[in-house]
């Protein structure tokens, strides 16, 4: 099956200097009542550095409460062209650091750190290091509505968080494999403060669809079997119906 014509059907946020950032209300779940994701509840994006005044102003408008920050600490901070902003901006969030990977961590460095633009990675992060994917996802889960998930571009890891919570509210596969897709769509050919270096900040949009092509079946195959996956993380039930009460109305 081509996946280059595949677009997503959840909604892009108009967030100034914040490409690469999208509601993940409005895809198509049998859970809800509503037969879709509830929008408003959880966004994602890149590095919140990015955004401007007037896109802080724009995601307040939104709904943003909270922030969970998938990013290792030292990745974390303004860099060269970021735009500056008040600290009054930030000081009524809730910003929670959930770092999905321990970078110092050898065998991690060895095994994930050729794969790390890519979901193939993902399998052994769970596998590696089950203790912050697990974190993570109960970061989400006890955040407060209107909740940013981000890691540096917005593309992996909160790709792998994201594949796993719409997943968990049975969102159809192919929807969260193309919700993917706009993500490595969008930061093709952007830098994107990455912690090993990216190559798709070089790619073209014909290298981006044959790409997608050989990985969004993996994408597909971990919303498929989430609750395996979560399973294995040793997710609480507890944990899994809050991520799902988030998205989900029932």
């Amino acid at each position: 099956m081509s996946y280059d014509v595949l677009m997503t059907t959840n909604m892009e946020l108009a967030w100034d200097g914040y490409v690469n950032a999208r509601d993940l209300g409005g895809l198509p779940t049998s859970l809800s009542r509503t037969g879709t994701t509830v929008p408003g509840r959880i966004a994602r994006g890149p590095r919140r550095e990015r955004l401007t005044p007037a896109g802080w102003e724009a995601a307040r408008a939104w709904g943003l409460t909270s922030i969970v920050d998938l990013r290792c600490s030292y990745e974390v901070g303004k860099q060269d062209g970021d735009p500056s902003i008040l600290t009054e901006i930030l000081a009524e969030l809730a910003i929670t650091s959930a770092p999905t990977e321990d970078h110092s961590d050898r065998e991690f460095q060895k095994v994930c750190f050729p794969i790390l633009d890519s979901p193939e990675y993902w399998s052994h992060n769970w596998r590696l290091q089950p203790h912050l994917v697990r974190a993570a996802l109960e970061a989400i889960a006890s955040a407060n509505p209107g909740v940013l998930v981000h890691c540096s571009a917005g593309r992996d890891r909160t790709g792998m968080i994201s594949a796993l919570i719409l997943g968990n509210a049975g969102v159809e596969p192919q929807a969260v494999a193309n919700d993917y897709a706009a993500s490595v769509r969008a930061m093709a050919g952007i830098a994107s403060h990455a912690p090993t270096v990216d190559d798709q900040a070089k790619w073209s949009q014909k290298t981006v669809n044959e790409w997608l092509n050989d990985k969004l079946p993996i994408v597909r195959d971990v919303a498929v079997n989430a609750q395996d996956i979560l399973d294995s993380l040793n997710v609480s039930a507890a944990t899994r119906e809050s991520l799902r009460a988030k998205l989900i109305d029932r």
